[in-house]
């Protein structure tokens, strides 16, 4: 299902589901007080990549527009609400309980979650008190792991040599289960320049796979899973000299007991994940046709692992949650920089990093009375950010040119959220306010980058996010539809933004060497992470669904945000002005037709307006729509080809602009064929 309550889709086969007892507690009760989008498999089908679904949502993307089948890793965390996106992603994502983010970066690797894994997805939009913690800044992305026994599978070929194949299989085991699954893709890609491209500009190509396998165990009313994964990601990144790879592998082991009345329900949760990124950048000629090395990131390791527990309690008319969580991530960047063309190598050497740690305890109450609900919870997290180091010698002859240390940083916050529900006849009104915090990653806080010709330098100073917002909405669902209209105000202090601190002169030419940068070439900015002041956002979020007949059903969504920066003392130049990467409008819609039983036939449009690719708003990127079409047909009880058509009408989507005006583009359209099986 795609928004609030949507009737069921047809079915695809008659083919019988036998669902195994997940190992996690269901959706709390206070969700009805807050926004929250739920999609359900139908939404998800025929989605290469999970990001590609989850921005059905308005308002919902990466850091830039480009998705997660074509974008660098450091670039693909999630933020709701268009609410300054960043490549850490200002979204917590949680797979049954287990945060996605990166334990280096807060970025996600979506390649590591294939859609045909996920059975629904909760968006809930606003800052994550309660149960969530860190990291849900402008929201959570709680995804849940398919719990039904049989097979899945999907293959297909497209354009551009791309193929992709995914195997999800679950069987019962004594008193238990096991799921396997497995997923593996290649793209040659495309160039994503197009106007000025030249010899340095090559195209976006991909190859990946991953793996899980999971074991449930029920005793009593009681579950234990354990799961292990891994993945592998290898991209070229558009430019001669320019590649990303992006591994890792995690486990975690779950306990956990459903919540009935006069028996509390529980979750113990530990897990653990490592993660490795390479990432190769270089500078690029007026000409664009050379490329010169400008930084070899040959290893990233970093490590982070957790702990949360909860236990809930209640009957009809109340319901309580107290928990824990606790997170810790460490982690350094190995490479080389400054490129001599003298001696055709690097001559410089740089470890950077460090460790972080969040943990809290929270309570969360709600209370039903007829139709009427009221809910609320507090807490507190400690967070800190400790045993950094940034060590630059010479390569030849291991002279130490920087050794700094930063001192250890740590503190407290208290946050907290409330909401109520009045529920009458078919119509609801609901109103909420909430507090969120998001702690700067260690690559925020200790590793410098350079996309072509820019640098972003780090800053080991920073302190956490802080998210303040209220909201009200109201809605009605009918018997062949509904709608419902959110508006909301959020305020974002000690925003962590990419502040440009010194761009090319007038005229052309060299900036002047800096500290810790150093040298910046021509056509190129300096910018730097900081703590830039306030950004302010005024919102509205509208969604509808009809069925008109059984055979046919639409929706709709739009989300308009006006944020705007207030840089206070510490970044001036920015007042006034629009963060970067935060469209004003996205708009989505779509339509599920099934003409005769065997065929389905779908459309979905999604819209975007202007946003800017800088903090200073010098580089915008125009408005754009995509439109994407596809076609099942059912061959037998349990399987299904497709034809599927993206960006069908070749929309130019601009994704990024350079500061001699560039411009990138996003996949130009593309026809692939497939097969799904379901048994």
């Amino acid at each position: 299902m795609l928004f609030q309550d949507p009737p069921p889709p047809p079915p695809v086969a008659s083919v019988e589901a036998v669902e195994v007892r997940p190992a996690r507690l269901p959706p709390a009760a206070s969700e009805g007080a807050f926004s929250v989008i739920r999609l359900d498999e139908t939404a998800l089908e025929g989605r290469q990549r999970l990001d590609q679904a989850l921005s059905q949502a308005p308002g919902t993307s990466l850091f830039r527009r480009t998705d997660s089948l074509s974008a660098n890793p450091t670039t693909t965390g999630i933020t709701l609400r268009s609410l300054a996106p960043s490549g850490a992603g200002r979204a917590l994502v949680t797979l049954d309980g287990v945060p996605q983010n990166d334990p280096f970066g807060g970025w996600v690797i979506w390649a590591a979650l294939p859609t045909e894994l996920i059975s629904d997805v909760a968006l809930i939009r606003g800052g994550g008190a309660g149960p969530y913690g860190a990291g849900a800044l402008t929201g959570t992305v709680e995804l849940y792991e398919r719990t039904q026994n049989g097979l899945l599978a999907d293959a297909r070929y497209g354009e551009r040599s791309t193929t992709r194949g995914t195997l999800v299989y679950q069987t019962p085991v004594g008193a238990g289960s096991v799921l396997f699954a497995a997923s593996t893709g290649k793209s040659d890609g495309f160039i994503p320049v197009r106007e000025r491209a030249g010899a340095a500009d090559t195209p976006l190509a991909v190859e990946d796979w991953s793996a899980v396998l999971r074991g449930n165990y029920d005793f009593g009313d009681n579950t234990l899973s354990a799961r292990v994964s891994a993945y592998d990601e290898e991209r070229d990144s558009g430019l001669v000299g320019a590649a990303a790879r992006a591994k890792g592998f995690g486990g975690s082991i779950t306990l956990a007991r459903q919540p009935s009345d006069g028996v509390l329900g529980y979750r113990l949760q530990g897990w653990g994940k490592e993660s490795d990124l390479a990432n190769s950048s270089v500078a690029v000629a007026a000409s664009r046709a050379t490329t010169t090395p400008a930084n070899n990131q040959f290893e990233t390791p970093a490590t982070g692992y957790g702990f949360n527990a909860a236990v809930r309690g209640g009957d009809q008319t109340r319901e309580w949650e107290l928990g824990v969580d606790l997170r810790t991530a460490e982690g350094e960047t190995h490479e080389y920089f400054t490129f001599s063309a003298a001696t055709g190598g690097f001559t410089r050497e740089r470890r950077a990093g460090g460790e972080t740690f969040v943990g809290g305890v929270y309570a969360e109450g709600t209370i039903k009375r007829d139709d009427l609900t009221f809910t609320g919870g507090v807490r507190a997290d400690q967070w800190k950010s400790t045993g950094a180091i940034r060590l630059e010698t010479t390569r030849a002859t291991g002279a130490i040119l920087v050794n700094n240390a930063a001192p250890d940083q740590d503190g407290w916050l208290p946050t907290a959220r409330g909401g109520v529900r009045k529920d009458f006849g078919p119509n609801y009104l609901r109103g909420a306010a909430y507090m969120g915090f998001r702690a700067p990653t260690i690559n925020e806080l200790h590793r410098p980058f350079r996309v072509g010709n820019d640098i972003t330098e780090a800053n080991p100073g920073l302190e956490p996010e802080k998210l303040f917002g209220v909201e009200a909405a109201y809605g009605r669902k009918f018997e062949v539809g509904g709608f419902n209209l959110t508006l909301f105000y959020n305020e974002l202090e000690d925003a962590v933004t990419n502040v440009t601190v010194a761009f090319p002169p007038p005229g052309g030419g060299v900036i002047p060497t800096f500290p810790i940068a150093g040298f910046v070439p021509a056509n190129g900015v300096l910018r730097q992470r900081q703590n830039a002041g306030t950004i302010s956002a005024t919102g509205i979020e509208a969604d509808a669904w009809r069925q008109w007949s059984p055979a046919f059903t639409t929706r709709a969504a739009v989300s308009y945000t006006d944020a705007e920066v207030d840089g206070g003392t510490s970044a001036p130049q920015l007042t006034g002005l629009r963060p970067a990467q935060a469209p004003r409008v996205t708009a989505t819609a779509s339509a599920e037709w099934t003409p005769m039983e065997p065929l389905r036939l779908s459309a979905r449009l999604r819209y975007e307006g202007a946003r800017f690719d800088d903090d200073i708003n010098s580089r915008e990127l125009a408005s754009a729509g995509v439109v994407d079409l596809r076609a099942a047909y059912r061959v037998t009880e349990v399987a299904e080809v497709y034809l599927a058509a993206d960006n069908v009408f070749d929309e130019d989507v601009q994704t990024a602009q350079t500061a001699d005006g560039v411009f990138s583009y996003a996949a130009p359209s593309t026809l692939s064929i497939g097969i799904t099986i379901r048994h």
